[in-house]
């Protein structure tokens, strides 16, 4: 599997939950100097930093570095997670490598190819060996680097060890395997395609950037990726050039010793020779006016301003890249006065999205704003260009400063909670200047950074010959946007103020100051179960978790247990603004988030234990005592319905079509029968006194269950058991489900949308869920055929990696929303019965589509009259074995699997699956394929522009003959030759069109 993790705001923008430690993790130094000399280095530490004190070392886990004399660097890291290591190989080649004239996009191409084998573990050896040690296996590629990493059990290290020395010195592919794999690529790119933002940040690049290869995205250009076919020789010399240890960098994060670990490195990867290729970037032209360029979007969507403007390196040796982090966070983050004033009090903006330049070369530094409507965009352009002044002409309050930069330092701190976390902080510094060092340069520059350091960057900065815009709107303008006022000018005119914010000062020096009290400690005959998982993390985590959800709606209202959760984590409380509440919050690094689905709704968070005094009582107050604001209600209803209509709906092609099958196979007649966020029609209809009546009704004590994990010195939990008391009395019994529906025959919804893609999911019910007898069996049987971003996979093996059709596929038995987002499901979304799903990533066209779904149906076919075999079954129950461990790898995903388990009534989940599988056998897993996986009764969705076209192939079972690229063996050509004609067998009258604009009305 390739492409784990969007890298820039551009491929984060659509994400549910945007990490800001993701962005930030790259602010960091370049220029790396190789070394001949091995050398080693051994720190001890204590396992995470007891406090964040100005210009400590701000990593100091136990660690030991080398320089092996070919120039590899080699990081080991020794951390408090138990049985479970992570590995991470970055290396430095990525977008801005890619100088030739047609070549745009092969890192990321290259980055597909590097799972194609060698000639000691061909791909599918190696692919096995990956699943039989349990790995959680991917890669991206950015701008500067290309990563790789590998999470498994620490019992496998010298093994995962040799596999990736021998892969790295090793890559062997045939031009059949290379041509297959560029046309997986093509379908990557056509999967972003439904997403504006994606166009938009692609001609932001191109009217930025003239010379430096930063004028394209990583993905490249379309016209390249359409060439790369043809591009075999050219694979090799690349391989050649940067497939190099002076490049790369080997990281080591989990349960190891460190000088073992050292050695073994050098034993696998000492005698990878050195390259000698260096390559001179060329430079960009000194920006010398503004440019502004409009999008016309063809399908609806939310309009976009986006503002860019030129700016330095990443740099640890002067104050630039510090600066400007903290202008991301203080002039636009969630905290500062333009978001409250452009999201919260006008509404005109509905995300505003910032990233600091991050880059190896001259970059950056982005203002996305998605707004509320068109007529919007010249108040907004306005309201950003007098903030931009104001940066210039004033000095930023020194108090908000420091605020900012504890902010920045314990939200690195609560990276550190799993192997994986702290391998993929550390795989985003190294690339620069491969030295961790680098890191612990960056915040000591930050701590020195000072308000006056800040205005002297910020005028260097954002000036008028700097400035780059990108507006998009369904329209051939977006008025408005093209006038902005000259910054340089209102930025030279004479002025004596007081610092910015000042007003703001107190809020945030004083976050401490009302919360003095103690509540008391000892409560009897509580209503609800508290769950606890100390530790010795000085992070604590929160979740407050009811049972009631989207189930819970009332006909004609759904959507509002994702509203009324929304509003109480988003909006003011009885005592203080939702401004004051974000300023109280932001030095503290921490948050308090909502999460819905059709039976529990969780409020969680996760907090320093230095912060816990401070951030409790916040969130007392928002789940106590909410203010219900009628603004904050307008405007939180009105992201939601965003959030609806255009970045599901419009944006997000591969989700409509997952989230259309739940609701067509369960009918409104049935609790899960609505989509989480609701209908359209009746989000408008839901008034704030609906809001509150759901309040008092769901969000009774007895319905509530309490989960702590962390700091085991901490005392919350006598503090959460007296005041949840207070939460309202219980008034309405749980309702019974309705029973699971039954599907006779297969049948078909097809939505009809202008897209450039064709997405498909299917599927059909089946009334399992953890606990019960079956569900074991059904998890590995889901796990042989589609384990989620997993190359292993029969899916992904038959329809991506042999033909090449499109991105991945996957099958699930448990809901699994923002897949194309996550490599894990989040915990707390659990179901008394669910759908077995198959999804296909997007397809090029039609008949492509129709193919894939063929070759999917035929799989599941043949799975179901001939079962597993028993070398599959031994072999998935190996990987499951061992992978269950890095599902639960973080403190936070523990807990939350724990109190999944709670909802079942079964023991905690991995030991769970352990004993599970150790009793499992094949023939009740084949048992269980004959008992719920019959593909003659399935449900397809797909999300097509030539809608009418697809009912009529579908109706007809018309033939589907794919054609390649490439010449294919003869085995696969007459398997595709029994599947092109393959019946569907779905009658005309139960094939739907849906428009678009009707989906979830």
């Amino acid at each position: 599997m390739r492409c784990a993790y969007p890298h820039c705001i551009e491929d984060r923008i659509a994400m549910k939950k945007l990490s800001v430690l993701f962005c930030l993790g790259l602010l960091l130094g370049c220029q790396h100097q190789p070394t001949r000399t091995a050398t080693t280095a051994i720190i001890a530490a204590p396992p995470v930093a007891e406090s964040l004190p100005p210009s400590a070392a701000i990593f100091d886990l136990p660690h030991a570095e080398r320089r092996l004399t070919n120039g590899l660097y080699v990081l080991v890291v020794q951390a408090p997670t138990p049985g479970l290591v992570s590995l991470q190989i970055p290396v430095q080649t990525g977008s801005r490598n890619e100088l030739e004239a047609g070549k745009s996009g092969f890192a990321h191409f290259f980055e597909h190819m590097m799972f194609r084998g060698t000639p000691r573990y061909p791909a599918e050896v190696y692919g096995a060996l990956i699943k039989d040690i349990g790995g959680d296996q991917n890669a991206y590629t950015s701008d500067d680097y290309t990563n790789y990493y590998l999470n498994f059990t620490s019992a496998d290290l010298a093994q995962v060890l040799a596999l990736e020395a021998d892969r790295f010195q090793h890559l062997d592919f045939s031009e059949e395997q290379f041509r297959t794999e560029a046309q997986a690529v093509k379908g990557e790119y056509l999967k972003n395609s439904a997403n504006p933002i994606q166009k938009a940040f692609e001609r932001l690049r191109a009217i930025s950037f003239e010379q430096h290869p930063y004028r394209h995205t990583t993905m490249g250009f379309l016209e390249d990726i359409d060439n790369m076919p043809n591009q075999m020789p050219y694979a090799h010399e690349f391989f050649s050039r940067w497939y190099r240890p002076e490049y790369t960098s080997v990281v080591v994060v989990g349960d190891i010793d460190l000088q073992a670990t050292l050695d073994l490195v050098e034993q696998h990867w000492g005698g990878w020779p050195a390259g000698n290729y260096h390559a001179e970037i060329p430079p960009e032209p000194e920006s010398i006016a503004a440019r502004y360029e409009h999008v016309r979007w063809a399908t609806p969507t939310s309009p976009w301003l986006v503002h860019a403007f030129r700016a330095p390196a990443l740099t640890t040796q002067g104050p630039e890249s510090a600066a400007l982090a903290l202008v991301a966070e203080l002039v636009f983050g969630e905290s500062s006065a333009l978001y409250q004033r452009l999201l919260v009090t006008e509404q005109s903006v509905q995300r505003l999205l910032v990233q600091s330049a991050d880059r190896r070369d001259p970059g950056l530094f982005v203002i996305a704003a998605q707004l509320s409507d068109a007529e919007h965009a010249g108040q907004v352009t306005a309201a950003i260009d007098q903030t931009l002044v104001d940066l210039r002409r004033q000095t930023l309050d020194p108090a908000r400063v420091q605020a900012a930069k504890s902010h920045l330092k314990y939200q690195f701190a609560s990276a550190m909670n799993s192997a994986d976390g702290i391998g993929a902080v550390l795989a985003q510094w190294l690339p620069f200047e491969r030295d961790l060092a680098t890191l612990n340069r960056y915040y000591q520059r930050l701590d020195a950074v000072s308000a006056e350091t800040i205005r002297a960057v910020a005028n260097q900065v954002f000036q008028d010959r700097n400035r780059r815009t990108i507006s998009l709107a369904n329209g051939d303008a977006l008025p408005g946007a093209e006038t902005q006022q000259s910054l340089d000018a209102l930025s030279s005119a004479a002025l004596s103020v007081t610092p910015v914010a000042a007003a703001v000062t107190a809020a945030v020096t004083a976050v401490y100051a009302d919360f003095a009290s103690a509540y008391p400690r000892h409560v009897e005959d509580l209503y609800f179960p508290i769950f606890e998982q100390p530790s010795d993390s000085p992070l604590v985590d929160v979740a407050l978790v009811f049972r009631s959800g989207a189930s819970d709606d009332p006909p004609g209202k759904k959507g509002l247990a994702t509203l009324t959760a929304r509003l109480l984590t988003d909006s003011a409380t009885a005592r203080r603004s939702l401004a004051e509440i974000k300023q109280r919050m932001y030095p503290l690094a921490a948050a308090f988030s909502a999460q819905v689905d059709k039976q529990l709704t969780r409020f969680s968070g996760q907090v320093h234990r230095d912060h816990l005094a401070a951030w409790y009582p916040l969130i007392r107050e928002m789940l106590l005592e909410p203010g219900f604001d009628p603004a904050d209600f307008a405007r939180v209803k009105a992201q939601l319905l965003t959030d609806l209509r255009v970045n599901l709906r419009g944006n997000n092609d591969e989700e409509l079509a997952k989230e259309q099958l739940y609701e067509d196979i369960y009918g409104s007649a049935h609790a899960y029968g609505t989509l989480n966020l609701g209908h359209g029609r009746d989000l408008e209809r839901i008034t704030l006194a609906d809001v509150k009546q759901f309040y008092q009704d769901y969000y009774a004590s007895d319905r509530l269950a309490i989960g702590l994990a962390g700091d085991r010195h901490n005392n919350i939990s006598d503090r959460l058991t007296e005041d949840l008391l207070g939460l309202p009395a219980p008034r309405v019994p749980a309702a019974a489900l309705p029973p699971v529906p039954t599907l006779q025959g297969s049948s078909a919804t097809i939505i009809a949308k202008d897209s450039a893609a064709v997405a498909v999911s299917f599927g059909w019910p089946i009334a399992v869920h953890r606990g019960d007898p079956d569900w074991l069996a059904l998890w590995l049987v889901r796990s042989w055929l589609g384990e989620h971003r997993n190359s292993s996979a029969q899916l992904y093996n038959r329809i991506r990696e042999l033909r090449g059709l499109n991105y991945g596929d996957y099958a699930y038995i448990e809901y699994f929303p923002n897949g194309m987002f996550l490599m894990q499901p989040e915990p707390n979304m659990p179901r008394s019965n669910d759908l077995f799903q198959v999804w296909l990533r997007p397809l090029r066209n039609n008949n492509d589509a129709l193919f894939a779904t063929r070759v999917a149906s035929y799989e599941l076919q043949q799975l179901y009259q001939h079962g597993m075999t028993a070398d599959a079954f031994e072999s998935t129950r190996r990987f499951l074995g061992k992978n269950v461990l890095t599902q639960v790898a973080s403190q936070t995903r523990r807990l939350g699997y724990f109190i999944d388990s709670q909802f079942f009534g079964i023991e905690a989940f991995p030991q769970y699956v352990s004993k599970g599988l150790a009793e499992l056998d094949l023939d009740q897993v084949n048992a269980a394929i004959r008992k719920y996986l019959n593909p003659a009764n399935a449900h397809f969705v797909f999300v097509s522009k030539d809608a009418k076209d697809l009912a009529a192939a579908l109706a007809s079972d018309r033939a589907s003959p794919i054609q390649y690229n490439t010449s294919k063996p003869a085995d696969l050509r007459q398997e595709d030759r029994r599947i092109e004609s393959l019946r569907l067998a779905i009658p005309r009258a139960r094939i739907h069109i849906v428009p678009v604009a009707e989906v979830f009305e």
